[in-house]
């Protein structure tokens, strides 16, 4: 029988191809968070190295990093994570600033409940350097001291009213300020407290919270101002040093240099 002929005995052109740890070619960059957290270094971040016209710095800017700020602050409010875009790359370490926050879902599932009335809204805002951002917030009706009735449902009118004033403080807080102020003023909840003392007139709410923030458009890269996030910029205090009484160096060279 020809050789040809038998698909066994026929031999395969080229071997197999030899598999390679893909992270064999990957580097590792520290991911930095601003100074608005108490955690600076979050994590690190894998990416490929520099190859031809692939630049492993320029690939990496644009990455998204979701962080749990119970990581960044170090403390129990671990139901809101926080979202840090990638900057700037300068030596090993990822220049990250702030580009969101959500609620976890098993938050958002544990504030619905029966009884009540839900009433969200949502508001376009352009912070004073640039950034345009939309704001969701959220809020539930509560009873009242002593009340008998099972429910506590507000009527459309008062959820018109109460979604109002809604728009109307979040508009208020986020569009006289920088980013990194409004930041400061989202983590404490101080912007659902105010929208909760504001609207109890209407109706008494509770679980007032600004749930989501996205960033819509940001401005024009610009290095100084993400130093200045990072503490490293003219904001930034350097460390305190102390005097040296006047006479005190004449006298250290006359004892060898020493104090």
């Amino acid at each position: 029988m020809a050789i040809g002929k038998n698909k066994r005995l026929v031999k395969k052109k080229g071997g197999k191809k030899k598999i390679q740890d893909p992270f064999v070619k990957k580097e590792w960059y520290d991911v930095r968070a601003p100074s608005m957290f108490q955690t600076r270094l979050v994590g690190k971040t894998p990416i490929s190295r520099t190859q031809g016209t692939k630049i492993a710095s320029e690939e990496m800017k644009g990455r998204v990093f979701e962080i749990n700020l119970a990581d960044l602050n170090k403390d129990d409010d671990g139901f809101r994570k926080i979202k840090l875009i990638c900057e700037d790359v300068q030596g090993k370490n990822v220049l990250t600033n702030f580009y969101g926050c959500s609620f976890t879902r098993d938050k958002m599932c544990s504030l619905i409940k029966k009884w009540q009335t839900l009433i969200e809204a949502f508001v376009d805002i352009k912070t004073t350097d640039g950034y345009s951002i939309r704001m969701f917030c959220i809020a539930f009706t509560k009873r009242v001291e002593g009340q008998i009735r099972k429910t506590c449902y507000a009527t459309s009118a008062q959820v018109r009213a109460i979604r109002k004033k809604m728009v109307d403080i979040m508009s208020a807080e986020a569009s006289k300020c920088e980013l990194k102020d409004l930041v400061a003023k989202l983590l404490p909840e101080s912007i659902g407290k105010e929208i909760e003392k504001a609207c109890h007139g209407v109706y008494p709410l509770q679980n007032v919270f600004i749930h989501k923030v996205k960033i819509l458009k940001s401005p024009k890269f610009d290095l100084a101002k993400l130093m200045e996030v990072h503490g490293e910029g003219k904001d930034a205090s350097g460390a305190k040093v102390d005097r040296v009484q006047e006479g005190a160096v004449e006298a250290a060279l006359g004892a060898g240099g020493r104090y």
